[in-house]
């Protein structure tokens, strides 16, 4: 990915941070012929010896995964949010822009066939989302019939992508001076989405590392 040195992130924590905050990704490989892709959540873990690790699943009906090749690596993108920038915020002449934040991560990915590792990794996924559902009682796997639990099991392909590279990069108008700055601020605020509101967000915890003020 480009990546201008501006708006590179490598600390590690706020990196896995944003992961763990934008966990539902783009999964892209190669079949042989061409890219291809699909929308899945991705869990980042850290594994003891140190490595990174990301946990997903999809359905077996879907041949994406057949396309995971050990020999070959596989592509993550993660997408926060983002915002279009009007230039009438800056203070002087220039040009339309977009603020965004985002993550690609590279690694090889392995099908997962043990059928214990497959269940454990699922109880995983599923006791961390259910955690902030709000459903009461929570949602457990162990709470489902064997019977159903094992024909939903082979309906799918878990699989876990051994992590070879992150890159990141957080476009949030650092190449502005303060009052500008300010400015876009102020004017992602006064807008309604929730996009704006969260790049603004974003932006206001980063002005004193910016400016120092």
């Amino acid at each position: 990915m480009y990546i201008p040195r501006r708006y590179q992130v490598t600390d590690p924590d706020e990196i896995a941070a944003f992961l763990a905050a934008n966990d539902f990704a783009a999964l892209v490989s190669f079949d042989g012929q061409r890219p291809i892709a699909t929308h899945l959540l991705l869990a980042l873990e850290q594994q003891e010896g140190g490595g990174l690790v990301l946990n997903g699943h999809m359905a077996r009906a879907n041949p994406q995964w057949r396309s995971f090749n050990p020999e070959q690596e596989v592509l993550a993108i993660f997408s926060g949010p983002h915002s279009y920038i009007s230039p009438r915020w800056y203070n002087h002449v220039n040009v339309p822009t977009w603020n965004y934040m985002t993550a690609h991560v590279y690694g090889r990915a392995r099908v997962i066939s043990d059928e214990t590792e497959q269940r454990e990794l699922l109880r995983r996924l599923i006791d961390k989302h259910e955690a902030g559902s709000g459903a009461v009682p929570p949602y457990t796997l162990d709470s489902l019939p064997e019977d159903f639990l094992q024909q939903q099991m082979k309906a799918i392909v878990a699989f876990q992508i051994e992590v070879t590279q992150i890159e990141a990069a957080y476009k949030l108008s650092q190449n502005r001076d303060v009052e500008s700055y300010d400015n876009v601020v102020r004017e992602l605020y006064q807008r309604a989405d929730e996009n704006s509101h969260a790049v603004a967000d974003e932006m206001r915890r980063g002005r004193e590392r910016l400016f120092g003020r």
